[in-house]
């Protein structure tokens, strides 16, 4: 499990944390920069499903990238030809009883042929060093000592990630710690679903969920033919929708697709094309924490689109409980006051906000719990009204200093002088 991520010159983020639960809500204005701790996320997912450095920031055929234009990802562009920006991303995890931190800083000059090179990775087990790059004297490659491998430096390519690299050497005595973190990275999936392909009829055999809805109905049956995963399904899903479902059934149309068909208690039966919005995107979700093998982490883009607010606490209820038994994380981005209310205590303290001033360049993030007395405040206020009344917006700018009030006192300053 993964208990935080720092980005350090990582699109708006000049040096920020982000504390990471079971259940992760990230809350925040528009473009305050909420979806840019998404793309650190897909960064090391690109890292775990094996692509270059250049390969996860700018796409290949079969990724698309980081969100935003190359130059985009690192805060800061080159100012002479010769200079390399930087920016690290750092993650400490969990893995069976073992504590990972893991570092990786990628530079970017659009006046190098490679534009995008690695300047330094490391990784750390408990308090063991794995390994920790350094520049060769010819800059062309970094070197590390591996533990327990000897005195002679190993040297690695600047265009992948040691990380990879290691998977596929010989003889590393910590291979198996290098694979779970890689797995970790690898089976993270990132659903945005759209409710016109979550009603497309599926391809026999086509069990995958895709992240944005797609084979929904394959995916279900699957789920259904384990009686125990059916009937909680089921059970939710009486609570979410005010359809009275039974049953479920998988027909196959002329074109050997199969349908998704609603059974009610009446013996009504409607289909996904019918279903609403709000009724498919709750579907997809249960689907998704219902899988027989579930990945790793899930990170949603606005948890609660199109999902009524008088039903959101359900929702929330159910993943509260499916990543209490652990093995599961859920990361989340939202604007729901509703959800910001109905969170209960463990979801709140891995709940933070996002925020930017308009006089701020960058982005800050902070633990929504340690702002003042919220802990206090929350058991007599809503903490959706706090978010809607821009309270805590108010109380991060007074607690992190008004940069407007800080230019004008150095203009007054120098006024002095």
């Amino acid at each position: 499990m993964i208990t935080s991520l720092r980005m350090v010159n990582f699109k708006n983020f000049a040096d920020e944390t982000l504390k990471v639960g079971p259940f992760t809500v990230i809350t925040g204005a528009n473009a305050s920069g909420k979806s840019n701790i998404r793309d650190a996320f897909r960064f090391l997912h690109g890292i775990g499903r094996g692509y270059t450095i250049a390969q996860i920031i700018e796409g290949t055929s079969q990724w698309p990238g980081i969100r935003g234009a190359p130059s985009e990802v690192i805060r800061f562009e080159p100012v002479y030809s010769f200079s390399w920006s930087t920016m690290k991303v750092s993650v400490e995890a969990n893995l069976d009883e073992q504590k990972f931190s893991y570092s990786i800083t990628v530079g970017y000059n659009p006046h190098s042929p490679e534009h995008f090179r690695l300047e330094k990775e490391s990784l750390i087990v408990g308090s063991e060093i794995l390994y920790d790059t350094f520049e060769d004297s010819n800059g062309r490659s970094l070197s590390a000592h591996l533990k327990d491998t000897g005195e002679t430096p190993a040297r690695f390519n600047r265009t992948q990630p040691v990380l990879m690299q290691l998977e596929a050497a010989i003889n590393v005595p910590f291979s198996g710690l290098v694979y779970e973190l890689l797995s970790l990275f690898q089976h993270t999936r990132f659903l945005e679903f759209s409710p016109d392909h979550l009603r497309k009829p599926s391809k026999r055999g086509g069990s995958v969920f895709s992240d944005s809805g797609e084979n929904l109905s394959a995916a279900l049956e699957s789920i259904c033919r384990d009686p125990d995963r059916k009937r909680i399904l089921l059970s939710w899903l009486h609570e979410l929708v005010p359809m009275d479902v039974e049953d479920f059934e998988f027909p196959f149309d002329s074109n050997n697709l199969t349908q998704l068909l609603f059974v009610e208690r009446s013996g009504r039966k409607v289909s996904a094309y019918s279903a609403s919005d709000g009724t498919l995107r709750f579907l997809g979700v249960l689907t998704a924490l219902l899988a027989e093998q579930p990945p790793s982490i899930y990170v949603f883009e606005d948890l609660d689109a199109g999902i009524h607010p008088a039903r959101l606490w359900l929702l929330l209820d159910f993943i509260e409980r499916q990543t209490a038994q652990g093995g599961l994380q859920v990361i989340t981005t939202t604007h729901s006051p509703a959800l910001l209310t109905w969170m209960n205590d463990s979801t709140f303290e891995h709940a933070s906000v996002v925020y930017r001033d308009d006089y701020w360049t960058d982005s800050i993030i902070r633990p929504i719990a340690g702002l003042y007395n919220l802990r206090e405040l929350r058991k007599s206020t809503s903490l959706g009204e706090l978010f809607t009344s821009n309270w805590i917006g108010e109380a991060l700018k007074f607690s992190e200093g008004d940069a407007d009030t800080d230019h004008m006192d150095d203009d007054e300053s120098e006024d002095e002088c």
